[in-house]
């Protein structure tokens, strides 16, 4: 008879949100130079003498359909650097939001399962840190100008994006076969959360001797 021992390892608890936001922060770096390697070129996009006034509002949106077809990756690049922008030059909402963001993330969405919140001497269920997190996020949207800023750069950034697609002349433009841009740009946050659920269980080794 071949002695048989069982062992288990118990990874280290501490080391998981590390782990963790390493993967999550890797898979959206891909993700993000998946997205921009999908722009369009910059000098088709600022082609001055592809700009026309629109003949009608349905020829503007007609235009408007096709061009974001065509550049929807550049209008959601435009997109993104109007809203950073917007929070940059306001940098103490910028500091309530990533506070906000860094609250979710150690707090919920990478802390792992076993590892409880004890604030005061008191345990805080998986429940109640949401709770908490959801009244957070209310207050700081609602209530501060971070929510306002947002807005604000998201309506403007749309602005720009319907005045550009309008008044670009889309004859010239020819689509084709192209992976969906959407699919690319937020696959990490569904194999970030299966990779963390993967990393919160711990492996059973089992070998022989």
């Amino acid at each position: 008879m071949l002695p048989v021992s069982v062992s288990t390892l118990e990874p280290n608890a501490d080391s998981k949100p590390l782990i963790t936001a390493q993967t999550l922060l890797t898979r959206l770096s891909t993700s993000l130079r998946l997205a921009l390697s999908h722009c369009r070129p910059w000098t088709d996009f600022f082609d001055r003498t592809a700009f026309a006034k629109p003949a009608s509002f349905s020829d503007a949106t007609s235009r408007l359909r096709k061009n974001f077809s065509y550049f929807r990756a550049n209008y959601l690049t435009i997109l993104t650097a109007v809203l950073a922008f917007s929070l940059i030059t306001h940098p103490f909402s910028l500091i309530i939001l990533l506070s906000l963001i860094a609250a979710w993330l150690f707090l919920y969405a990478l802390r792992p399962s076993e590892l409880p919140l004890v604030i005061w001497g008191r345990t805080y269920s998986d429940i109640e840190k949401l709770a908490i997190l959801v009244v957070l996020t209310v207050v700081v949207i609602f209530f501060t100008s971070v929510g306002s800023l947002l807005i604000s750069g998201i309506m403007m950034g749309i602005a720009i994006v319907c005045a550009h697609g309008a008044c670009r002349i889309s004859e010239d433009l020819f689509l084709d076969e192209q992976e969906p841009f959407g699919l690319g740009l937020f696959s990490f946050v569904s194999a970030a959360a299966s990779s963390a659920a993967a990393n919160a269980a711990a492996p059973v080794i089992v070998s022989r001797v």
